[in-house]
């Protein structure tokens, strides 16, 4: 494969598998790794990403793990060093991201039947100036304490759900909340 093409395939244990490559595919996937259940989210994430998943020998998913972390990473080797502090979440942030995304593809996005993964991250990686980068810098700003501008401090206030991430609970949290009725 060259460095112009889009994988719609994957090599596993000298097997090619198909593989999801469509960008809502990818956020799925995205979300079960970060289950609470290591080991259940990796296995979902694997079935999703990889057609016949079902067939792949267990000795296979290593590999098949890794192969899924170089292709969200776009075909890049995972960067070394410590893991890097959120600053988005996929799931809070969608309908901003959803329209920043737009603006740089010139095109609703989530109307297209299929957009490869690496293609939107290309849109992604255009955006500019805008309300994303400015959630994004205020995250940055309040996880390193720093003094917040008068106008920040006042879209801060304004827009706290926004900005702050949300607390996500886990189903056994989700339960004892459900059962106190909160």
């Amino acid at each position: 494969m060259t460095g112009w093409s889009l994988p719609t395939a994957l090599t596993v244990g000298g097997r090619e598998y198909r593989i999801n490559a469509d960008y809502r595919d990818i956020l799925e996937v995205i979300s079960c790794l970060q289950d609470e259940d290591t080991l259940a989210g990796q296995y979902v994430a694997l079935a999703l990403f990889y057609e016949g998943f079902e067939d792949m020998p267990r000795e296979d998913h290593p590999q098949a793990m890794e192969e899924l972390a170089w292709f969200i990473d776009l075909g890049e080797d995972p960067e070394e060093g410590p893991p890097q502090p959120k600053t988005i979440d996929w799931e809070q942030d969608r309908a901003i991201i959803a329209a920043e995304i737009n603006k740089a593809a010139g095109v609703e996005v989530r109307s297209l039947p299929f957009l490869h993964w690496w293609t939107f991250m290309g849109y992604f990686g255009t955006i500019g100036e805008g309300q994303l980068s400015m959630i994004v810098a205020l995250r940055e700003k309040l996880r390193k304490g720093k003094k917040l501008e008068p106008w920040e401090r006042e879209y801060y206030r304004q827009n706290r759900s926004r900005v702050d991430f949300k607390r996500r609970y886990t189903a056994d949290e989700e339960q004892t909340l459900n059962a106190w009725g909160v």
